[in-house]
C-alpha cells in the first residue's frame, strides 16, 4: 500500500479509461483544479448518493474551474450502466487494475462482520492546477460531502 498522501504532496499521476470512451489523466487536466473522489462500488447506497450529489453540483464545480472525477475499481461498462440508471453527469474513471487507488493510498484492509478484505476507503482529494494536493478528506461521510468539497474549491 502506498504512503498516506497529505496536503502539499504532489498528486500521483494517473491515466484511466473513462465512461463514454477515451481516457482521463492528471496530465491532460494540467492547469485545472481536479476533485478526485474514490468510492467503493457502483450502485450501492452510499456510492450512489455521493455520485448523485457530485453530479447535481457539476455546473457549480465547472464555474469554479474544477473537473470532478469519480474513481472505483468497477469496469467502465459498469460505470456507464450506473451513470445511465441514475442520470449522472460527470466523469467516472475505471481503475480496474488498481493502480490509481493504490497510488492514492485508498486501497486498504477493511472489516465486515469480522471478515477482513481489501477495498476502497472512501476519500476525496482536491488537486490544484499545478498538481499539488490542497485538501484531503479521508474516510468520507457522504451526507453533505459534495457541498463541502465545492466550498473548498471556491475558496482556492
Amino acid at each position: 500500500m502506498a504512503k498516506q498522501l497529505d496536503v502539499g504532496d504532489k498528486a500521483p499521476a494517473f491515466s484511466m479509461t473513462r465512461d463514454g470512451g477515451g481516457t482521463i489523466s492528471l496530465a491532460g487536466l494540467k492547469g485545472r483544479t481536479v476533485v478526485l473522489y474514490f468510492y467503493p462500488k457502483d450502485d450501492t447506497p452510499g456510492c450512489t448518493t455521493e455520485a448523485i450529489d457530485f453530479s447535481r453540483l457539476k455546473s457549480a464545480f465547472a464555474r469554479a474551474g474544477a473537473e470532478v472525477i469519480g474513481v472505483s475499481r468497477d469496469s467502465v461498462a459498469k460505470h456507464e450502466k450506473f451513470a445511465a440508471k441514475h442520470k449522472l453527469d460527470g466523469a467516472v474513471g475505471g481503475d480496474e487494475d488498481g493502480g490509481v487507488t493504490e497510488a492514492y493510498g485508498v486501497w486498504q484492509e477493511k472489516s465486515l462482520y469480522g471478515r477482513k478484505y481489501m477495498g476502497i476507503q472512501r476519500a476525496t482529494f482536491l488537486i490544484d492546477g499545478a498538481g499539488v494536493i490542497r485538501h484531503v478528506w479521508p474516510k468520507v461521510s457522504v451526507k453533505g460531502h459534495a457541498d463541502e468539497v465545492l466550498a473548498a474549491v471556491t475558496a482556492l
